[in-house]
C-alpha cells in the first residue's frame, strides 16, 4: 500500500477540476435542453456521442498526466473502492474525496463563469434522473451502479492488476467511461462519479429530491464500485498470490 502526500492531493484536485469542467462545458454546449413533453410520454432521445467522446479524451489525458502522482482517481467511488481493497490508506482516501469534491465544484463554477446564460436548461451540466425513460428511482440507481461497476472494473483490471496492461490504462478507462455515458446519459445524466454530480448540482442548485439524489448519484456508484473492485480482486488477483507479497494474478 503506497503512502500518498500533498502532491497526490493536489493532483486529485486539479484532475477532478479539469474532468468536471470538460464534462459540464460539453454538456452545456452540445446537449439540447429538455423540452416540455406530454406527461407520461418520454422526451425524444438526444445524441450523446460527442459528450461521451469528451469523457473518453478528457479522462485519457488526465490519467496519462497524473497516474504516477496520485493514481488518477478523480472520482470518490473509485477512491472508496480502491481503499476497500487496500490500495490506498484510509486517511489518504478521505483527503482524496475532499479534494475531488472541491475540484468538481470549482470545475462547475468555471463552466458557469464562462457560459452563464448559455443553454440554461441543462443546469451547468448537473445530471438529472429521467423517470419518463428509466421508470423508477430504482432503475436510475441500477443505471448509475452498473456504469460505475464497469468503470471500476476497468480500473482494477488494467491499473491494479499486477500484470494488467498499464500502458493501455488511460485509453481503456477513458473508453469505458465514454461508452457508459453514451448509453446511460439519456437515463440519469451518466454521472458515475459523485464529485461530477455534486459540483454542478451545488453550483446550479439543481438537486431535485435530495433523498433520490443521494441514492442515485452517491450510494449507487459507491455500491457498484465496491462490487467491481472486491469481486475482481478476490476472484482474479488474490487467488494467484504466492508467498507474503506475491503479485501474480490467477491464471
Amino acid at each position: 500500500m503506497q503512502e500518498r502526500g500533498p502532491a497526490a492531493y493536489v493532483a486529485e484536485f486539479v484532475g477532478t477540476f479539469a474532468l468536471v469542467f470538460s464534462i459540464t462545458a460539453s454538456v452545456v454546449l452540445f446537449a439540447p435542453a429538455a423540452t416540455t413533453t406530454v406527461p407520461g410520454v418520454p422526451a425524444p432521445f438526444q445524441d450523446f456521442a460527442v459528450i461521451g467522446l469528451v469523457h473518453t479524451l478528457a479522462l485519457f489525458f488526465l490519467i496519462q498526466s497524473f497516474a504516477l502522482i496520485s493514481g488518477a482517481h478523480f472520482n470518490p467511488a473509485i477512491t472508496l473502492s480502491l481503499t476497500a481493497i487496500r490500495q490506498l490508506r484510509i486517511v489518504d482516501g478521505g483527503i482524496y474525496i475532499v479534494m475531488q469534491l472541491a475540484g468538481g465544484t470549482l470545475g462547475a463554477l468555471f463552466t458557469k463563469a464562462l457560459m452563464t446564460g448559455v443553454n440554461p436548461g441543462v443546469h451547468y451540466g448537473a445530471p438529472g434522473l429521467q423517470l419518463s425513460r428509466v421508470g423508477t428511482t430504482l432503475g436510475g440507481m441500477g443505471a448509475e451502479g452498473i456504469g460505475t461497476l464497469f468503470l471500476v472494473l476497468a480500473v482494477v483490471a488494467v491499473a491494479v492488476n499486477p500484470t494488467g496492461l498499464k500502458d493501455w490504462s488511460g485509453l481503456v478507462i477513458g473508453g469505458t467511461l465514454g461508452f457508459s455515458v453514451m448509453i446511460l446519459a439519456p437515463l440519469t445524466g451518466g454521472s458515475l462519479n459523485p464529485a461530477r454530480a455534486f459540483g454542478p448540482a451545488l453550483v446550479a442548485h439543481h438537486w431535485g429530491d435530495a433523498g433520490k439524489w443521494l441514492l442515485v448519484y452517491v450510494l449507487s456508484p459507491a455500491v457498484g464500485g465496491l462490487i467491481a473492485a472486491a469481486g475482481y480482486f478476490w476472484l482474479f488477483i488474490q487467488p494467484g498470490k504466492k508467498g507474503v507479497t506475491g503479485t501474480e494474478p490467477v491464471g
